[in-house]
């Protein structure tokens, strides 16, 4: 006597959040590795106007200051996170399933962004506030 192999469900695969694990961890992977590369920029970004205009930025650096350059810091680190709104959706399609290349070309705009958010946020905000 034959058994009849129950033919596969119409939707067998991994799961919708199963799924979406995958790609978040994927995510993870590539953002977090990147992350230091992009605060070591505008770290140094900061460290250039300070030394640059040294005898400028010498009253800045006070212990009452530390904490407004921190809360910045942790700003531009929440603003580093929003990079996985766009690339999750992005994963989510054919073409950004198949390519890094897109990731590639938002971590360098982002980065550069940031460093143009820096730069102006410095000039503009910072800097005249310090004679």
């Amino acid at each position: 006597m034959e058994t009849a192999h129950p033919a596969p469900s119409p939707g067998v695969g991994p799961s919708p959040s199963r799924e979406f694990r995958g790609q978040l961890a994927d995510a993870v992977r590539f953002w977090e590795s990147r992350r230091l590369i992009y605060n070591v920029i505008l770290t140094a970004t900061c460290l250039v106007w300070f030394v640059a205009t040294w005898p400028h930025f010498r009253p800045a650096l006070t212990l009452a200051s530390f904490m407004p350059m921190l809360v910045l810091a942790l700003l531009a680190n929440v603003c580093y996170s929003a990079a996985y709104v766009v690339d999750i959706p992005m994963q989510r399609t054919s073409a950004g399933a198949a390519s890094s290349r897109g990731r590639w070309v938002l971590w360098v705009v982002g980065t550069l962004f940031a460093l143009l958010l820096a730069n102006y946020w410095i000039a503009d905000e910072i800097y005249p506030d310090f004679n």
